[in-house]
């Protein structure tokens, strides 16, 4: 998830930089090219969002997996930080 320059990230908000509204969805995706079958990257999506993120990574051909986001603990914690699109990407 992102957060604004010199700040942490909140838990459980939308990865869509600049987003702050919380998170109602769940979006696992994988880069084929560089994880493994194993290894998945999730981020997490508000309602107005969650298609433009799922388009993001599609249009990239990569595998993508949506679902709710209950807003559990297991769930922050799969979020990596490292693994929200980067703000000049997925910015508007």
């Amino acid at each position: 998830m992102i957060g604004l320059p010199g700040t942490a990230p909140e838990a459980d908000t939308c990865s869509r930089a600049g987003c702050r509204e919380a998170a109602t969805w769940r979006i696992d995706w994988r880069n084929p090219r560089i994880h493994t079958d194993g290894r998945t990257k999730t981020w997490l999506a508000c309602d107005e969002h969650v298609e433009y993120l799922q388009g993001f990574l599609e249009a990239r051909s990569f595998p993508v997996a949506v679902s709710a986001f209950a807003g559990d603990a297991a769930g922050s914690a799969a979020a990596d930080s490292g693994s929200s699109p980067a703000a000049g990407e997925a910015a508007s």
